[in-house]
């Protein structure tokens, strides 16, 4: 009776209570972001920082490391283990157009679970004060006068507002010189001073330069730009965007992810999470899991072709 009732002893003690198998998270989080402090996406992974560490009752922090356009933060998460105490805030650029500038990547789609959307920027079509034209129709009228006529900026090869000019000058049936920068700023007083000619950016880009938006790349107008049309509406269907939000390595548990997705509900909700990020000239906006995912499996099929149709990729 004495072996019997220690073998059942044994069995209860190895079967996980309900209370330890809900004990995710018990411990501090890791948010990897793949860009440097300051950065739009650091921005955006701090103001969902904090009230995603109130939804999980754990303390969540950053982990900054740039690089590489985004890639070299990814593979920490690659490489990290999948037990949802390392997660990343990512934009859609390093998920959805990086892996096709390799002809080995490193990873793909498959290599993460995608657990919530957290925001949506809209990007549009902006001059500058000393281009050649002053209207979305002498834009076309002058890019398509002959190839490369049009001198454009980008923060980089493949960069997300390098995508997005191409996917608005094939819209056209135009082409254009690009022309890269170390960012949204120096691209800006660039285009102040003349050097380049339009780029693509968000809003307040072209807000805090005093910069002309000729069009938005999006379905409808936008609330904070009623006048402005969209390449839709003027016979040019074209659209452009930054997105991002939170993914984990692809094996990590359902348990851990769904709790993960709750608390991202949650946060995003919150009005102190709302009001950060449109002070950032952004979108506080929640997809779960399955539509997240969606969102950048489109994505990465529309930035493959681009990438394929001006021979950047290396497949």
């Amino acid at each position: 009776m004495r072996c019997f009732a220690t073998f059942i002893a044994a069995v209860v003690v190895a079967i996980p209570s309900p209370a330890a198998a809900q004990t995710y998270p018990s411990r501090t989080i890791t948010m990897v972001v793949p860009f440097p402090p300051g950065g739009n996406t650091d921005l955006m992974a701090r103001a969902l920082q904090t009230e995603l560490a109130k939804a999980l009752n754990q303390p969540v922090i950053i982990s900054n490391k740039g690089g590489a356009a985004g890639t070299i933060g990814i593979l920490d998460l690659v490489r990290a283990e999948p037990d949802g105490y390392t997660i990343a805030m990512t934009p859609n650029n390093p998920i959805t157009a990086q892996p096709h500038m390799s002809a080995q990547p490193r990873y793909g789609m498959e290599t993460f679970r995608y657990v919530c959307l957290s925001y949506y920027t809209p990007y549009v079509l902006i001059a500058g004060p000393k281009a050649p034209f002053k209207t979305f129709r002498e834009f076309v009228a002058f890019a398509k006068a002959k190839p490369e006529n049009l001198v454009y900026g980008h923060p980089g090869v493949a960069s997300q507002p390098h995508l997005v000019m191409l996917a608005a000058l094939k819209a056209v049936g135009a082409d254009g010189l690009g022309v890269p920068f170390q960012g949204a700023g120096p691209m800006a007083h660039a285009l102040l001073g003349g050097t380049i000619m339009a780029i693509t950016e968000s809003p307040p880009v072209a807000k805090a330069s005093d910069l002309p938006i000729l069009a938005t790349l999006t379905d409808t107008r936008l609330p904070s730009l009623p006048d402005v049309p969209t390449m839709k509406e003027l016979g040019f269907p074209a659209q452009g965007f930054s997105a991002g939000g939170l993914i984990v390595p692809a094996k990590t548990p359902d348990a851990a992810v769904n709790v993960l997705e709750k608390a991202c509900a949650t946060a995003t909700a919150a009005p102190e999470y709302k009001a950060i990020v449109e002070r950032l000239g952004a979108e506080p906006r929640y997809l779960p899991g399955a539509a997240f995912r969606k969102m950048f499996e489109q994505d990465s099929t529309a930035s493959a072709d681009a990438i394929k149709g001006a021979g950047l990729g290396g497949k």
